[in-house]
């Protein structure tokens, strides 16, 4: 039978020498015996799949709140197309597929409802309580809040997703960075999920505002990538609808920037001659990023969006209607923690801080579950 050990030789002779490799993993948290044929991180990968985190991303927001339509992203749809971004990089640069997707998949646990506007108003509430921030939440998830096996808290993680959930994202100022090393960079599997989920919400929201009619072509014109990547397609499919333009403008833009990167992170391991792992952790500042010369033309197009789709009247409207109800959730289960579950208040008795029970609780809800825990706590007409 190809067993483990099968498949962690297979990796040996097939990965570049600054992989991660499933061997070479530092462990878990808790002992636990590995499986008999399947890799540690394909392990990781499977429980995050499996976490009520990762299933309630299908009900939380990626820029368009759920209820709005069914064809826009959600946080789920964006992770995903995160995740086949990120296994598409490392398998061309030679990385550890299963644990750059296990970082991946992941990165966005625990995001707030409401997206980014969400998150920035927890952290508001919060920052007389220790603070609020999306990563170091994602690994709060995973090593305590999800409660799935009977010998320990969380899904028990290896060491590298863990610190990949904590550093991918390039600052290291950030809480939990100081249990995993902050003086290294982490591995390449999991620096080039930053990217990569750079590279796909730039994508699906370009795709998503002009679905919704948020954005136009005219309103990116100027954008010289978008420019040229849109003509590109038009010229080289002139009598396709103007839907199949869009979509296949997407697609190259996509396929553009993942080249970009990969390009870039080979010219830097050649450069600085990156031969194995702790060359990599010793490289600071980091090996992935985008060329110096796709560099600035992201920055525009990032512009653009920033001034045509995320502060569009509607989607300033919706960031201003979820402020209010995370704000009005919050102050209620401050005052008066016993309105939440009594398995969520249960967490109070056993010296978890009133603050961060109550953090945990609203980070943890969909768009949706907001909305219906808002109207029962203040909607007179509304069944508690």
């Amino acid at each position: 039978m190809r067993d483990r050990t099968f498949f962690e030789r297979q990796e040996r002779e097939s990965l570049a020498g600054y992989a991660m490799l499933s061997c070479q993993s530092r462990g878990r948290q808790h002992p636990e015996s590995e499986h008999v044929f399947r890799l540690v991180f394909q392990r990781d990968r499977d429980r995050i799949i499996h976490s009520s985190a990762f299933r309630r991303l299908e009900y939380k927001t990626q820029v368009f709140v759920n209820h709005e339509g069914d064809y826009y992203r959600t946080r789920l749809t964006h992770t995903m197309e995160t995740a086949q971004i990120t296994r598409t990089a490392a398998r061309i640069l030679g990385l550890n597929q299963d644990l750059a997707e296990a970082v991946a998949l992941a990165h966005d646990l625990g995001h707030t409802p409401f997206g980014h506007a969400g998150e920035h108003v927890l952290a508001d509430l919060m920052k007389d309580h220790g603070g609020f921030e999306h990563n170091g939440q994602s690994l709060r998830i995973v090593e305590l809040l999800e409660q799935r096996y009977p010998d320990f808290p969380g899904l028990n993680l290896s060491y590298e997703v863990r610190e990949g959930i904590v550093k991918h994202s390039g600052r290291l100022d950030r809480p939990r960075v100081a249990d995993f090393d902050a003086a290294s960079a982490p591995p390449l599997e999991a620096q080039i999920v930053d990217w990569c989920d750079e590279v796909a919400y730039n994508g699906h929201d370009i795709d998503d505002g002009i679905q919704s009619g948020l954005i136009t072509i005219e309103d990116l014109e100027g954008v010289s990538l978008w420019d040229e990547t849109f003509a590109a397609v038009v010229q080289s499919r002139p009598g396709a609808g103007f839907s199949v333009h869009r979509y296949q403008a997407v697609r190259l833009l996509i396929d553009r920037l993942v080249r970009d990167l990969i390009e870039a992170i080979e010219g830097r391991i050649a450069g600085l001659g990156i031969e194995t792992l702790q060359d990599v952790r010793r490289a600071l500042p980091r090996i992935a990023g985008p060329s110096a010369a796709m560099e600035p033309r992201l920055l525009e197009l990032k512009a653009r969006l920033m001034d045509k789709l995320y502060q569009h009247h509607r989607v300033r409207r919706m960031a201003a209607k979820a402020g209010r109800v995370m704000r009005s959730l919050f102050e209620v289960y401050i005052d008066d923690p016993q309105q939440m579950p009594p398995h969520i208040v249960a967490r109070i008795a056993e010296g978890v801080a009133v603050a961060r029970v109550v953090a945990d609780y609203i980070a943890g809800m969909t768009d949706r579950f907001a909305f219906e825990e808002y109207a029962k706590l203040f909607d007179p007409n509304e069944r508690v």
